[in-house]
């Protein structure tokens, strides 16, 4: 048996998450509503001797992209030996495209029974796109045109987050980013829903540290017949974050709170006190999650031992 590192990219819009959902009532079933589920029956068509279980290492939500990820799984072939992983890639590639399925492999390699692709990162980026609507749009802080969401590119429905904000502030944006940067008790910033699992003996579950946060000019993936439109109407932005490890939903707090920041929904003030006193009951009523269609894990990085890439 032999152990495989796949890297991955994919479309989250029509998925409830990366992670298939087990139940123990059906366990021959396969949760075709997961990337995780449809890429353990793409695996299928090697007819390995074991059975498939691939393993995760970093878990999106419902909605949420990904341009880099990875799995690890191990394979048994009939005469014991590897599989070809350049011939390993090209057929699940073909299987999903086959199956109209919005993953693609993007290389995959042997690597040491030892290695797991979770516990072996040593960190993760991701990226928030979002589209603010220019200026010309509004007129004494009022929208000027009121059809406002048939300006957002085909191209980029579920793919980035359009918001109006007639007096956006980036730069107060930039320079809030930086609170966030270093050694914080995220508690805050978690969903709710996970931190009734927390242990109040245990807050330790909730350090993270936060490498880098980098705010730049986005553009448009829109095609040139409507990017002329799309950069006229709107100006694009990327939020990059990049941690060992995050919460969950961090990511989408943290980037809901600067959006709610440079739309003067809340002050600075507001974000340091959910910063400094952790809790579930610091979160602001105001701040808004970030929307899953603009978040995309970037990159799964591991030491260059294992991939130049990374």
């Amino acid at each position: 048996m032999h152990r495989y590192l796949l890297n991955i990219s994919y479309i989250g819009t029509t998925f409830r998450g990366i992670q298939k959902t087990i139940n123990k009532l059906e366990p021959q079933s396969l949760d075709t509503n997961s990337v995780q589920g449809c890429l353990e029956l793409a695996l299928r068509v090697f007819h390995p001797t074991n059975e498939i279980q691939t393993v995760l290492s970093s878990r999106t939500d419902a909605g949420v992209h990904a341009l880099h990820s990875t799995v690890h799984v191990d394979l048994a072939r009939r005469d014991g030996q590897p599989y070809d992983t350049t011939t390993l890639t090209g057929v699940l590639n073909r299987t999903l495209d086959k199956q109209r399925l919005p993953i693609r492999v993007l290389s995959s390699q042997v690597v040491p029974d030892t290695f797991h692709c979770r516990y072996h990162a040593i960190g993760r980026t991701y990226l928030y796109r979002f589209a603010v609507a220019r200026r010309p749009l509004f007129d004494d802080g009022k929208l000027r045109n009121k059809g406002f969401e048939a300006f957002v590119p085909v191209e980029e429905i579920d793919r980035c987050y359009f918001l109006l904000a007639p007096t956006f502030d980036i730069e107060r944006i930039r320079n809030a980013a930086r609170m966030f940067i270093g050694v914080h008790d995220f508690r805050t910033f978690m969903s709710v829903s996970r931190q009734k699992s927390l242990s109040r003996d245990h807050p330790m579950f909730t350090l993270r540290k936060i490498d880098e946060i980098n705010i730049r000019p986005g553009r448009t993936l829109a095609l040139p017949s409507n990017a002329t439109l799309a950069a006229e109407t709107y100006d694009y932005w990327d939020i990059e974050i990049k941690a060992k490890s995050f919460l969950y939903k961090q990511v989408r707090r943290i980037v809901g709170s600067l959006l709610s920041l440079g739309s003067d929904r809340i002050d600075e003030k507001c974000i340091y006190q959910m910063l400094t006193i952790p809790s579930k009951h610091s979160w602001d009523s105001r701040v808004v999650p970030a929307p899953a269609c603009g978040l995309y894990l970037c990159r799964v990085h591991y030491r260059d031992t294992l991939s130049t890439d990374n």
